[in-house]
């Protein structure tokens, strides 16, 4: 190359380079989340994948051109706080974007206020709370479907009638904590139960502030229940677990819809004790489910997880976070703009490529299909980030199409 060229070469670069960088007033994007409290666990994984995409999204040139700012307040897993969050973000800093943070708890209680200010509401992990407010202008970032209440807990329930007349399956007990993302998926594992033909032989909510769960798993196992479907918080599944480890639990298949066994850090805590439990999961890194940018974005993650102190894998949440922003994004500069009608009528009109493959929404603004796992943790033996590595200790169970082994039952007979 002649040094002309070079020259010239080196020149555009440059003026490109600087046509990318982002200018004017941030496109501002407002949200709790949660940092401390029960939920943190998740809540800083999320925030963490939002940062990059932020970063990410800026180093490309912002959103129309002008940088992309996050404004975020720690919500404390406390649901009364996020009205009082919302309506800072909305009226004294003036965000330009809204959307949720982490968990059905904490979205929920945002709604009035969103829709007292006519925005659109992306939410991360909320099960099923447009049921009520109807709202054209909600979207949800969970693939449960367009039956959410149901859908957590299809698979397992599979699983159940797969092996119903072997393990002879015919009574189920039902421990329930008493928040609202977990009263809904108990909902959905009470329809399932009656369309399998199970009988509820125990059906109990606890409070969200019990610590000893020993008395619940006695109450339980006084029922010679054939199922124990659990759907709980992370610190009750915790809690409840170990009491199952501690006190132990006779009963052939065990699981449901605990949320925290899928986060690394609760992973690595309990270890062996979770082998046999059957659950669900939303996305592992499979082969089949190594979407388009998704392994590029969690290197990027992985890298700074133990600086941040986070989730070190980030396959629970992570990449989860990540694509809400990319739907919204997408939509900001689909739009050319800010239009709060234009941005929903976009956003339930198209479809989206994200880290977490294709997204649709329906309706109600959730996904148009689901798209669950039902897992059950197998062989494991340590309690190192690495035996949880690579999808490591879970099976795939159902669906089909991303199965890689049978249940080992019956739950009791597993060595802990």
């Amino acid at each position: 190359m002649s040094r002309i060229a070079a020259f010239l070469f080196a020149m555009f670069g440059a003026a490109s380079a600087w046509a990318q960088t982002p200018s004017g007033p941030p496109i501002t994007i407002g949200f709790s989340m949660a940092l401390t409290g029960s939920l943190a666990v998740n809540g800083k994984s999320g925030l963490l994948a939002m940062q990059i995409w932020a970063e990410n999204q800026n180093a490309k040139g912002g959103l129309l051109g002008r940088p992309v700012k996050l404004i975020f307040y720690d919500d404390q897993t406390n649901p009364s706080l996020v009205p009082g969050i919302y309506t800072k973000l909305l009226d004294v800093d003036k965000v330009d974007l809204v959307i949720s943070g982490y968990g059905t708890n904490i979205a929920a209680p945002a709604m009035p206020v969103v829709i007292a200010h006519n925005m659109n509401f992306i939410s991360l992990f909320a099960l099923d709370i447009n049921e009520e407010f109807h709202y054209n202008r909600y979207f949800s970032m969970l693939p449960v479907g367009p039956e959410p209440r149901p859908a957590i807990s299809e698979g397992f329930f599979e699983i159940v009638k797969a092996n119903k007349d072997k393990l002879g399956l015919k009574t189920m007990a039902l421990a329930v904590g008493d928040g609202e993302a977990t009263r809904n998926g108990a909902d959905g594992a009470r329809a399932n139960a009656k369309k399998a033909g199970i009988d509820l032989v125990y059906d109990k909510t606890y409070p969200l502030t019990t610590t000893d769960f020993s008395p619940v798993v006695r109450a339980i196992q006084a029922t010679s229940p054939d199922i124990v479907y659990l759907s709980s918080y992370p610190a009750d599944s915790v809690g409840f677990i170990r009491s199952v480890h501690e006190v132990g639990l006779n009963t052939k298949i065990f699981g449901g819809s605990p949320t925290g066994p899928q986060s690394t850090s609760i992973k690595t805590s309990l270890g062996p004790i979770l082998n046999g439990i059957i659950t669900f999961d939303w996305w592992l890194p499979a082969p089949a489910l190594q979407f388009p940018g998704v392994m590029d974005f969690l290197k990027q993650y992985q890298a700074r997880a133990g600086a941040e102190g986070v989730d070190p894998l980030g396959y629970y949440l992570a990449p989860w976070a990540y694509a809400d922003l990319q739907v919204l994004g997408e939509a900001v500069e689909a739009t050319k703009g800010l239009d709060q009608d234009k941005l929903a009528e976009y956003i339930h009109s198209h479809s989206f490529k994200t880290v977490v493959g294709d997204v649709s929404f329906g309706e109600k603004g959730e996904w148009t299909k689901a798209r669950i796992m039902t897992v059950q943790f197998q062989n494991i033996v340590g309690t190192n980030v690495d035996d949880f590595r690579d999808g490591k200790g879970e099976t795939v169970l159902w669906p089909d199409q991303y199965k890689n082994g049978e249940p080992i039952l019956p739950y009791s007979e597993i060595k802990h």
